[in-house]
């Protein structure tokens, strides 16, 4: 099934209109036809409308992942407004710099943030409204009751493709956040392309349980609702929870990052539960470890798929499909893929030049899908994208046939007596290794060579291993040079929401002297 969408709010439009009845969205319990969100989002729309939002103002949206996500989403695309959703994780004074910075008009929060936003009601320099779902707030009115009180009658505002539909803060690994702008034309192009790919047709239940802040998450669920899926909508990840929910609801897709994929391949109960339902695994976001992808494909028995993108990609743009996930061709498994229609790929050297194949470089892209901008940021958008390029920041070289292999972020590329380390190589051969559970490579200062390879390991429950048996495990893997000069051990590792390890927490005990954090 295909349909033509000129902004978000079509999809809910299109479905409503051809299949009333069909369930869109399944959460804790409550399912939602997509006649029931086309309605819901409808009275969305003209409650902002209403509380005076303009086309191509901000709204924010503060909670884990719910039902009522997806009505804010389309409502607010009915109302050509702009859904801006706040990382959960974040602290008060963070929360606030991402809602001001929007210039959010609105903000819709769950009662487990409460107290955050409590904290900053009096620094909302643009909020003039918010509204509280779940528990009932004394001052703020419920989401419930404000939605119910405006009429189920589609505006029909025009909205035009350049229109910003959603605004994605990154994830300020270096500095303050910034607000991608993804636009309706950025969507209209993906989602036709890559809901085939993903086998999300009518009816096929998929699974969504990535955080709504990311594009992973946001992303993945509109990409199910466009294909006109039925999509399971987990409040967040619960390596049990996601498991008895493919088991109940015979779910066919799901995107997981590869740390979802290591806890659940880890977790008991993966034994005891009836994975049959499975038919693909779309996994990206993150380096793999090859040992890893290739216990999980034995695990699940099920086609897997990964994907490279960005949030300034609108995700998704290489592709690694089913065919080339040959267990025993170690290479490929570490490649994410080739470039997927409408998307160009090259590799640009420290000189701008571009690099020969098989040469590591900086990752630029020619795409569609390419956001319009940073919001408000305009040095930061010049700096991302150069003409008609968007540079990634990521490293990484094409092989002779076109194949993109991801390095590392250029950033976290470790410099040790002038040689270029990428530490998703170094983990990729430590992970291997039986009693390792998690890994992380950082470079910490080091008086010979500039930086030196520290391991940051995680041991398996019972496992015994020292630090000399994993450096020489790795020495039989990867080039002298690479090897970790040391090894930490560490009971578990820092990470995001969206299971990105926080590299910058492991490396300040080593850095926090330093003026600069290369050496």
């Amino acid at each position: 099934m295909s349909i033509k969408i000129t902004s978000l709010a079509d999809i809910v439009r299109r479905h409503a209109a051809d299949r009333p009845d069909a369930t869109a969205l399944v959460h804790a319990g409550h399912k939602t036809t997509y006649a029931q969100l086309d309605r819901a989002a409808s009275r969305v729309a003209s409650g902002l409308i209403a509380e005076g939002v303009k086309p191509r103002a901000r709204v924010a949206h503060l909670d884990k992942s719910s039902d009522i996500f997806f009505e804010l989403l389309f409502g607010g695309a009915k109302a050509n407004a702009v859904m801006v959703s706040v990382n959960w994780r974040l602290a008060a004074p963070e929360v606030l710099h991402i809602v001001n910075d929007a210039k959010a008009e609105i903000l819709f929060v769950g009662e487990e943030f409460f107290p955050v936003v409590e904290k900053i009601r009096d620094q909302l320099t643009t909020v003039t409204k918010i509204v509280a779902f779940g528990a009932r707030h004394p001052a703020w009115e419920s989401f419930d009751a404000w939605r119910d009180r405006h009429p189920d009658v589609d505006p029909l505002l025009p909205a035009r493709s350049t229109d910003t539909a959603v605004q994605f803060y990154t994830s300020g690994t270096t500095g303050l956040p910034k607000g991608a702008e993804l636009t309706n034309a950025n969507f209209a192009w993906m989602l036709p392309l890559w809901t085939r790919t993903w086998l999300l047709a009518p009816g096929v239940p998929n699974l969504v349980c990535l955080p709504m802040f990311h594009i992973g998450g946001a992303g993945w669920g509109v990409a199910g609702l466009f294909g006109g899926a039925t999509n399971h909508v987990m409040r967040e990840f619960v390596p049990v929870d996601i498991l008895q929910t493919v088991e109940r609801e015979k779910l066919q897709v799901m995107l997981l990052v590869p740390a979802m994929i290591l806890f659940l391949v880890q977790a008991p109960q993966i034994r005891e539960t009836d994975l049959s339902s499975l038919r693909l695994i779309v996994y990206g976001a993150a380096p793999i470890p090859a040992d890893l992808l290739r216990q999980a494909m034995g695990v699940f028995r099920c086609g897997f798929q990964q994907v490279y993108g960005l949030t300034e990609t609108t995700g998704a743009i290489t592709l690694l499909p089913p065919d080339d996930h040959d267990p025993a061709d170690v290479k490929k498994l570490l490649s994410c893929g080739y470039a997927q229609e409408g998307v160009e790929l090259r590799i640009v050297g420290d000189d701008g030049k571009d690099m020969a194949s098989g040469q590591v470089g900086e990752i630029a892209v020619r795409s569609p899908q390419i956001m319009g901008g940073y919001w408000n940021l305009p040095d930061a958008t010049r700096r991302a994208i150069q003409g008609d390029w968007f540079f990634t920041g990521d490293a990484g070289y094409l092989d002779d046939k076109g194949y993109l292999y991801i390095y590392d972020r250029v950033k976290d590329m470790i410099v040790s007596g002038g040689e270029n380390i990428y530490p998703a190589e170094v983990e990729s051969a430590l992970f291997g290794h039986p009693a390792v559970a998690d890994v992380a490579v950082i470079g910490v200062p080091d008086e010979r060579w500039g930086e030196a390879v520290k391991a940051v390991v995680v041991k398996k429950p019972g496992a015994d291993v020292t630090a000399g048996e994993l450096i020489g495990w790795a020495r039989e893997r990867i080039a002298g040079y690479k090897l970790p000069k040391s090894v930490d051990f560490v009971e578990a590792l820092p990470r995001n929401p969206t299971g990105k390890i926080l590299k910058r927490e492991l490396r300040k005990p080593y850095w926090g002297d330093k003026q600069r954090q290369v050496n």
